[in-house]
């Protein structure tokens, strides 16, 4: 018997809970994510917590997820962390720029720096303004 492509594991702590997703996360899946992160909210949890130790896969379908949630868990007064996401969905999240979701970044990965800047903190330059570029109606340049 084949296994199922991902498994939903939930366990409540009074106020909180923690979600285990155990195998993969893609556009097939992803909405069983959404439908548990979910199922938090209506049971009242405002502090969910994601592990992603067991994830085996996904894509940016999961990020989708994690990101609609998060705003929907943050507009009722709660808060989503993600953890130990795989190496991929760390690369997304620095992609995308949501690092707010992550509380472990994944085994190996480091948060970006922009390119040429040393691993110390030093100012950074003020940028110039860009000019603007006229539009014709429509949307036409």
């Amino acid at each position: 018997m084949p296994l199922p492509p991902l498994a939903i594991y939930r366990h409540d702590r009074n106020e909180r809970a923690l979600i285990t997703l155990v195998g993969e996360i893609d556009l097939e899946t992803a909405p069983l994510v959404g439908a548990s992160l979910e199922g938090c909210l209506r049971d009242g949890i405002r502090a969910i917590d994601v592990d992603l130790t067991p994830v085996t896969f996904c894509d940016c379908s999961a990020l989708n997820a994690f990101l609609h949630a998060s705003q929907r868990i943050a507009a009722a007064g709660g808060t989503l962390r993600l953890h130990h996401p795989p190496r991929t969905l760390g690369l997304m999240v620095d992609i995308v720029g949501c690092a707010f979701l992550l509380v472990d970044p994944p085994f190996g990965h480091r948060p970006s720096r922009p390119r040429n800047t040393p691993a110390t903190r030093s100012p950074v330059p003020p940028r110039r303004p860009v000019p603007p570029v006229p539009v014709l109606a429509g949307g036409v340049l």
